[in-house]
């Protein structure tokens, strides 16, 4: 069964992470995944820009997959449809993250259980910049 972390939850996440991979980051800069990218790069995550169509987005190396990553990932930062989820979470797992994050408006509920059925933590439906900034005086 599905278990969504409660905001006290957020913060132990929020706090134990250090490296952060945003699937489906944007180059542009008006885009929400542009946007949460900087303000995690900002706040002092290292952030892995995941997008195979482009070569790099705000000054860092983008890969085409998590699997051609070669960094240890705390969170799986997820800007993709939700019906294209479930392969990124499958990659989550492959490649040992510790969590899957949908941002606000994704929801795969198969997705999530796989996700937590394979020891992740899972939050969904939920933005990880508005968290971390409702969080900020104990996060990071």
């Amino acid at each position: 069964m599905l278990h969504i972390p409660s905001h006290k939850d957020y913060s132990a996440i929020l706090t134990s992470a250090k490296n952060i991979a945003v699937v489906g980051l944007s180059p542009k800069a008006a885009r929400p995944s542009n946007d949460v990218a900087r303000y995690l790069i900002g706040v002092g995550y290292t952030v892995y820009p995941v997008n195979p169509g482009q070569d790099s987005i705000l000054g860092l190396k983008c890969y085409p997959s998590l699997d051609a990553l070669s960094a240890s990932i705390d969170i799986v930062n997820i800007f993709r449809r939700s019906s294209e989820v479930l392969p990124i979470v499958e990659a989550a797992v492959e490649i040992g993250a510790s969590t899957v994050w949908m941002q606000e408006g994704i929801v795969n509920t198969e997705a999530a259980d796989y996700a937590e059925a394979h020891g992740l933590q899972v939050v969904m439906d939920r933005c990880i910049k508005i968290d971390h900034m409702n969080l900020a005086p104990i996060a990071h």
